[in-house]
């Protein structure tokens, strides 16, 4: 794609990585076969072949971004579906993310009310002790919720139930001998509405071999990122960075040979530090040594080999495999390889490489295209008459059993129970 941007444009950092990436799509089209937005909607600025001209316009008209090119990255999932697809490789994520960055730096470009809502959940989401606070409130006000208008009415209902507490800060030791050191990332909304999925990955790693640290780091920055708050996700990273980093024998701690992410939408940004973090001369290294170290919780498993199943619980498990996982961090195969050697049927989801909706707060902030995402992906779910729901994403699983009649479990959950953890809640 020609671009025609100056010199002085071009000494913008963020101009000057957008130019590269354009200048790599030929606008071959390819990507507007898998783009959920574009399924639903049958608009070329809605695909991202679209959004790529808008972001191309707004870069070389700079000033205040226009209504247009705010409403269609707003309804972009990113879930980097057509990253998989296009024949260029053209890097639609950071094109994306400085994007909205630039979006976010002219506050004039959106109305009041959607900055104060974004801003709101940005502030709860993010802080464990608020966001425990606001679910103990949404339970006791949710028989209110049919009498409240649209967006309160929605977060009512669509507020995930407490779990009991997530495990403390402390380090895990292995059962047996110690094959491996490993963190383990608890997360910011995972440890107050997803614990359990929390203790099952210290149950699971451990008795596979590993001393899990679970240190003190409250976000990594992903929510920031997908909202275009670049200066938050910095700051974030920076602090999941500098306390991970002192486990590490470079960082004088005792080591780590991994860092394990149990979310995978917090898995793609905690690969990404290097990049994020790539302009920062303290912590360049250390982010792109703690990115090399990152794996899904999957991939470490199938690393290190599932053991025998304690009690093989068998059953049929629907896969959904997230974006985030299969495009984001190109990982297809081991979560479904796993479950089937833990002796489960795994069944594949007809259109897989479709987003359910949920996509970090687009559910809350496009709730009508996520509506739509999500009953799409239920009814290919419920046609393949499953017992289960297995999935590597907390925002795909709270998502996926609002009006599902399965369960919908992590995948490290089955696991879990497979080789000898307690039978997950929800399952018959």
């Amino acid at each position: 794609m020609l671009t025609e941007f100056s010199p002085r444009q071009l000494s913008d950092p963020v101009i000057a990585e957008a130019d590269g990436i354009l200048r790599s799509c030929v606008h071959c089209g390819f990507c507007t076969a898998t783009c959920p937005t574009f399924h639903l909607l049958g608009d070329e600025l809605d695909s991202p072949r679209g959004r790529i001209v808008l972001i191309k316009e707004m870069h070389e008209n700079g000033g205040v971004p226009g209504s247009t090119v705010v409403k269609h990255l707003d309804r972009c999932l990113t879930c980097l579906s057509c990253m998989t697809t296009c024949p260029s490789g053209v890097d639609y994520m950071h094109l994306v993310e400085g994007a909205r960055n630039r979006i976010e730096d002219y506050p004039e470009a959106r109305p009041l009310r959607q900055r104060l809502v974004r801003r709101l959940l940005r502030g709860l989401l993010t802080n464990r002790r608020l966001f425990h606070l606001s679910m103990r409130l949404a339970a006791l006000a949710r028989p209110l919720a049919p009498f409240l208008p649209g967006l309160p009415r929605r977060l009512l209902t669509k507020a995930p139930r407490l779990s009991p507490p997530a495990p403390a800060s402390a380090v895990y030791p292995a059962v047996g001998h110690c094959r491996a050191r490993v963190a383990l990332l608890t997360g910011c909304a995972q440890s107050v509405v997803g614990g359990e999925i929390n203790r099952a990955a210290i149950r699971l790693l451990a008795r596979h071999g590993a001393e899990v640290v679970v240190s003190d780091v409250p976000c990594c920055g992903a929510l920031d990122s997908h909202l275009g708050a670049a200066v938050a996700a910095r700051g974030r990273a920076a602090t999941a960075v500098r306390r991970w980093w002192r486990e590490t024998a470079a960082g004088g701690g005792a080591g780590l040979d991994a860092v394990v992410i149990t979310t995978s939408g917090c898995g793609t940004s905690v690969k990404d530090y290097g990049h994020l973090l790539a302009g920062d001369p303290e912590l360049a290294e250390p982010a792109r040594q703690i990115a090399a170290l990152t794996v899904d919780v999957s991939e470490w498993m199938d690393r290190v080999g599932l053991l025998p199943p304690a009690h093989p619980p068998g059953g049929r498990v629907a896969y959904h495999a997230a974006c985030s996982l299969q495009h984001g961090q190109r990982q297809r195969k081991a979560a479904p390889a796993l479950l089937r050697a833990a002796g489960f049927e795994t069944l594949d989801v007809a259109d897989g490489h479709f987003c359910c909706g949920s996509a970090g707060t687009y559910n809350i902030l496009q709730p009508v295209l996520a509506d739509g995402l999500k009953s799409k992906k239920q009814d290919n779910i419920r046609v393949l008459a499953a017992d289960m729901v297995a999935t590597g994403n907390l925002g795909c699983i709270l998502q996926l059993q609002d009006g599902l009649e399965l369960p919908v479990l992590h995948t490290l959950q089955l696991l879990d129970w497979a080789t000898g953890g307690p039978k997950p809640q929800g399952v018959t």
